[in-house]
């Protein structure tokens, strides 16, 4: 044990293996395999993830899911399950009931699968007049599918050619669907055919889901609606494979990562700032300093009683961080826009004008529109940035959203009137796994390049994104989170705290490094989405020192100090398993590392590793008392290849 840091450290008791990885001791059942030959399936919470041919993924999930008026899902409680699986084929049933207090849906669910495909049936009745946005099958294709052709087969039996978009669709690219037959591999063919009601596509992408979702009962029709008490329905989901599944490499062998192409400047990475945190960042404020965040986006909204006091306090923190001050305002009129603006403007030009840059959105904005429906009254988005041009006149001007990509790619800026386009991103918007948290990084690829179309040639900021949401566009809230569970719509998330998020914090700043951001920001200061612990009202098992310091610490102080050095790709054989970035600094060429499976990893480095250094489970209490955990390498006992314990991290200066 290291001795007692100067800035605390986890409970004196040494945290579990758990809290060290998750944030939580909550546990998480293993997915049952389910397997037929060649084809296997993951059987989750009664559903289906993973459906695999030879180890090629076919489909990423088939779910029967039942939702409430505000797009929560319920958790089925389920019963008589039965599992029979012998040589070439599995079944399984089950009843299960979706209920609150005030409404309760049942049905019984059968699968079956064999080699050459599988069938997904569920009949269904409402125990009470059931009011639901959805009741029934959703299928995702993974994103991997992207610019492939695929053919629709429609509800009226035409058949039409089409491909999973490239860009990211902001509305549905496929609708009347009752069959989508696409290749998986060469020669190897999947129909999936969707029964029971007309179903649509929407691009997932948008929220960061690696995966193109088709739904049953379309958008355009009346939600929510009810289903009368006793009413009944039945739905299945199909799929029939064609061919035979490329010969594939055994598993097992170390990882080989090369360097690949120079890609310019190493993008600034900052941090995000809620007023509600001024106060006990400032209690923290020599730490995070250390952190060497290059921008704070300073956040204000005065339908929250934010005045001219916050932004005073936002800039001065800034400058105690060593920070660049950016301004997040939210216009809180419509009609009297242009005026708000022009007073916010004589506010922060009283102040000395510390705001080098001025992000600006509308509130409506901050709420979802759905496709097809009303957009609410909001400001003439020409209108609103010609006034904060004459009210910021030294500034950058930022448009977009300061919720999700979603967002903006439904209501873009004037690009004309502005001079950066920036975004923020969640990833529990649909799913709380952590599989599904740190497979979204898959998707970002894809928004960043769908950003820079959008962009228009503009520079693209990202963020402050954490795993988390710090707002929720599609109901009232983020969800609250008083028993510490991994779940969607947290607000305060327990792998903030983990090893999780020190691995997904560098996979989400490689992947949009390599995409072109300018500028990206992660989580925050402290609180929910915070580096560095300061006592909160829910539950942070295994931190008791104000002070601590969370594992992302250590990669934000790493990537932010690579700020403007070149940048190259770091190509990964397994990019959905490993992540990193490649920067040239003053002392050699440096990668940076991120296991982001909970299973270790060997990794066969591109060049004779002289220097090391690891982020993960063993070093955990060591992490949270020591800043500088990172500036030690050690001399590897292997040069040429390393292994990474489950969501590590390394620091690697290589020969």
């Amino acid at each position: 044990m290291a001795p007692e840091p100067s800035r605390g450290e986890p409970s004196r008791g040494e945290p579990s293996r758990a809290i060290r990885l998750y944030g939580t001791e909550q546990q998480v059942a293993p997915p049952l395999l389910l397997r037929a030959g060649r084809l296997t399936a993951e059987f989750e919470a009664g559903n289906l993830r993973y459906i695999r041919l030879d180890g090629l993924e076919l489909l990423r999930a088939v779910s029967f899911i039942v939702r409430d008026r505000n797009w929560g899902t319920y958790d089925p409680e389920i019963a008589n399950l039965e599992i029979d699986q012998v040589e070439g084929r599995f079944r399984v049933s089950y009843d299960a009931v979706t209920k609150d207090a005030g409404q309760a849906f049942r049905y019984r669910a059968v699968i079956e699968g064999r080699e050459d495909g599988l069938a997904f049936r569920a009949q269904g009745e409402a125990l009470s007049d059931f009011v639901t946005n959805r009741t029934g099958f959703v299928v995702l294709h993974p994103a991997g599918l992207a610019g492939l052709a695929v053919e629709m087969e429609k509800v009226d039996g035409s058949r039409v050619a089409g491909r999973f978009p490239e860009l990211i669709d902001p509305v549905q690219p496929m609708m009347d669907l009752r069959c989508l037959t696409h290749e998986a591999a060469p020669g190897l063919t999947v129909a999936c055919r969707l029964e029971g009601e007309a179903y649509e596509m929407e691009d997932q992408r948008n929220w960061t889901d690696a995966s193109y979702k088709t739904y049953v009962r379309p958008l355009a029709k009346p939600w929510p609606y009810t289903l009368e008490a006793g009413s009944r329905l039945e739905q299945s989901v199909t799929l029939t494979i064609s061919g035979r599944a490329p010969a594939r490499a055994a598993g097992g062998e170390a990882l080989a990562v090369t360097i690949g192409a120079a890609l310019g400047p190493a993008p600034s990475l900052g941090l995000g700032l809620d007023p509600d945190e001024i106060g006990p960042s400032g209690a923290v404020a020599a730490a995070l300093a250390e952190a060497g965040a290059g921008h704070l986006v300073c956040h204000y909204d005065p339908r929250r009683g934010h005045d001219r006091t916050a932004l005073e306090r936002s800039a001065a923190l800034a400058a105690r961080l060593g920070a660049t001050p950016w301004l997040e305002a939210v216009i809180a009129t419509v009609e009297a826009a242009g005026q708000e603006v022009a007073a916010l403007g004589e506010t922060v030009a009283a102040l000395g004008s510390p705001f080098e840059v001025v992000l600006l959105s509308p509130a409506p904005d901050l709420k979802c529109t759905l496709p097809g429906s009303v957009w609410p009254p909001a400001p003439d988005a020409e209108a609103l940035f010609r006034a904060a041009r004459q009210a910021f006149p030294k500034a950058r001007l930022g448009g977009g959203m300061f919720s999700y990509f979603t967002e903006l790619n439904r209501k873009r800026p004037p690009t004309a009137l502005i001079d950066l386009v920036s975004f923020t991103t969640s990833a529990l918007v649909h799913a709380g796994d952590d599989r599904s948290a740190m497979e979204g990084l898959e998707s970002l690829p894809a928004i960043a390049a769908s950003a820079r179309a959008i962009a228009g040639g503009l520079p693209v900021s990202v963020g402050p994104s954490a795993i988390g949401m710090r707002q929720n566009p599609y109901g009232a809230a983020p969800m609250d989170n008083p028993d510490n569970l991994r779940q969607a719509m947290n607000f305060n998330d327990p792998r903030q705290r983990g090893l999780f998020n020190a691995a997904w914090t560098l996979g989400y700043y490689s992947r949009f490094a390599a995409g072109g951001a300018e500028a990206i920001a992660v989580g925050g200061t402290t609180g929910p989405f915070g580096l560095v612990h300061t006592p909160q009202p829910w539950p942070t098992p295994g931190w008791e020192r104000q002070g601590a310091l969370y594992p992302a610490f250590h990669v934000v102080r790493g990537l932010a100090r690579l700020a403007g050095r070149p940048l190259s790709t770091l190509d990964s054989p397994a990019p959905s398993r490993l992540q990193g970035v490649a920067v040239e600094t003053a002392e050699g060429r440096e990668l940076w590392l991120a296991n982001l499976t909970a299973e270790p990893l060997r990794v066969s480095l591109p060049a004779a590793a002289r220097g090391v250094a690891l982020l993960d489970a063993e070093r955990f209490v060591e992490a949270a008392g020591d800043s500088g955990l990172a500036d030690r390498l050690s001399a590897p006992a292997d040069p040429g290849a390393l292994t990474l314990d489950a969501y590590a991290v390394a620091r690697v200066r290589l020969a």
